[in-house]
């Protein structure tokens, strides 16, 4: 035991001599709250007013089939605020073809604005024209200023719209991004039907296909109409098998722009999320299993900054939903996946590793999970819309986080009978300082290390699987010890044993005392994993 606490803090004091993000953030709840709780919309922006479009005005979705993502939570209007003057104002969807008026009063549409045009693609929701829940299989394009506009002086917003049908488009839960002249429909899922926690061949049923893959096209625009063109998918049925998950626009350490997409949710092997990341390319993608994103596991408010000087990206989450998270120090792993208070920032430096960093600061609230955070004007930024960190002041406003889901506390989902949690109402601030002598940010040591282990479930009963990845082969030995340091279970391998890449091994319980917290540990002679693991009563 006193072998493997010397391991871990030899190995703590050699990666806390690490660069870390030299700044700090603060949090403020805007003084309004007159706008009304939204979740997993769609936003847009000109001139600095906000255009808020489809998501949910409840919160997390039911269980039970009947009411699941009832049509009486779905947002109906497309709203327009102005931060500078909280002015709000509305408009129904009425004066549009059935068509859009059900994708635009869908919940997690995935969007993407380039100068005044904002791109919309799927959605899931109710069909009247179907008679059940289903995909939109619509691409939409709307001019944002105009469609503004027509709002606040309550004219027809009609013109303004054009869409283009095609199955290719049904996709719900995942990222649209553009790259050059070419968008990339990144990872999601096409949903036919209501969502029932017992599976696709109970009650009512329903139909599920992960995209596995990266759907690129471009468009054009003429004598008003609106046509998709050079329609192309990459399929990888293993590392794009992901939804709901977070994507963040990229300047890698060769200078070129692309996008990462960060953790989400499921793996094949297991109802826990990915820990490993996805670089996207203009030609092609790259799968970082160097690298492990144990906080912010689902889509949330999030942004990207790069420093040309010291040429590292930081990409930062707010809160949202997690598998892990920090209780004073100790990593927590919960497989009920939680919602969380985390803000983290994964930084890639100009070697391209990628480290993650518990940030001092954390939400207000269990608040972020499906969120938006909506820049400030004026922020100086790279082409492809990350902030140029060199170019911001000292103290910097960066701007805001609006919405998402607010849960009456942070495990709710295997009892929520529909009052547990809300779509957020409030708005926060987010300003940034630099050079900041308080508030800096903690290493996550297991997001760099050769190690990385999941158990689960946790907690656990008489049956427990863990997984851990190799980048190395050597003699392991996985234990399990109690809080007086006392070791209750142990298993060795030896190299020959194990191979390079995941590894996965089940373990009977029967003879564990229940009821009780233990930490399970796996290491080798130059790293180590550590985790809490309870055993139910």
């Amino acid at each position: 035991m006193r072998k493997l606490l010397l391991l871990a803090l030899s190995y703590c004091l050699s990666i806390s001599l690490w660069a870390q993000p030299n700044f700090s953030l603060q949090i403020n709840p805007l003084d309004f709250n007159g706008l009304g709780g939204l979740q997993s919309f769609a936003w847009g922006k000109a001139e600095g007013k906000w255009l808020l479009i489809g998501g949910r005005t409840d919160g997390l979705h039911r269980r039970q089939p009947f009411a699941s993502f009832d049509p009486a939570g779905n947002n109906t209007q497309l709203i327009v605020f102005d931060p500078a003057t909280q002015q709000i104002w509305s408009n129904t969807l009425g004066d549009l073809p059935t068509a859009l008026q059900e994708q635009l009063s869908a919940t997690n549409i995935e969007f993407f604005q380039e100068n005044n045009h904002l791109f919309l693609v799927g959605g899931y929701g109710y069909s009247p024209t179907n008679g059940d829940h289903t995909t939109f299989p619509l691409l939409t394009r709307l001019s944002v200023s105009n469609v503004i506009n027509a709002i606040i002086n309550n004219q027809d917003i009609a013109p303004f719209f054009h869409y283009v049908e095609d199955d290719f488009f049904a996709v719900t839960g995942g990222q649209l991004e553009k790259l050059n002249d070419t968008f990339y429909l990144v990872g999601g899922q096409k949903f036919e039907g209501r969502y029932n926690p017992m599976g696709p061949d109970h009650g009512p049923g329903f139909f599920q296909e992960y995209t596995n893959a990266i759907r690129k096209f471009t468009l054009s625009f003429a004598d008003n109409t609106l046509a998709a063109s050079n329609l192309e998918e990459i399929k990888d049925t293993v590392n794009l098998h992901r939804r709901d998950y977070n994507m963040l626009p990229q300047i890698f350490p060769n200078g070129t722009m692309g996008y990462t997409a960060f953790s989400g949710v499921f793996q094949y092997d297991a109802d826990v999320p990915f820990l490993n990341s996805v670089d996207i390319f203009a030609d092609d993608y790259e799968v970082n299993n160097d690298f492990a994103q144990f906080y912010n596991h689902y889509h949330c408010a999030k942004n990207a900054f790069f420093s040309t000087e010291a040429q590292e990206m930081y990409n930062l989450f707010y809160g949202g939903i997690a598998q892990y998270y920090d209780s004073l120090g100790v990593m927590i792993q919960d497989d009920e996946v939680p919602f969380v208070k985390t803000v983290a920032c994964v930084s890639r430096d100009a070697q391209g590793v990628m480290k993650e960093y518990k940030m001092a600061v954390e939400m207000p609230d269990y608040i972020g999970a499906s969120a938006e955070f909506i820049p400030a004007e004026n922020l100086p930024v790279f082409e492809n819309g990350v902030i140029q960190y060199d170019l911001l002041p000292d103290t910097a406003f960066l701007g805001y986080i609006y919405g998402g889901i607010i849960p009456s506390s942070k495990n709710i989902f295997w009892n929520n009978e529909g009052d547990l949690s809300d779509a957020e109402n409030r708005i926060f601030t987010v300003t940034l300082i630099k050079d900041s002598t308080t508030g800096f940010a903690q290493l996550n040591p297991q997001s760099i290390a050769d190690l990385r282990m999941q158990i689960f479930p946790n907690p656990a009963d008489r049956q427990l699987h863990v997984t851990f990845s190799l980048n190395y082969l050597d003699n392991l030995t996985f234990q399990l010890i109690d809080l007086r340091g006392n070791t209750v279970f142990e298993q060795k391998y030896s190299a020959d044993q194990l191979k390079l890449g995941n590894n996965s091994f089940g373990y009977n319980l029967s003879e564990m005392d229940y009821g009780k917290v233990f930490i399970a540990t796996v290491f080798s002679q130059k790293d180590s994993i550590t985790q809490k693991l309870i055993i139910n009563p």
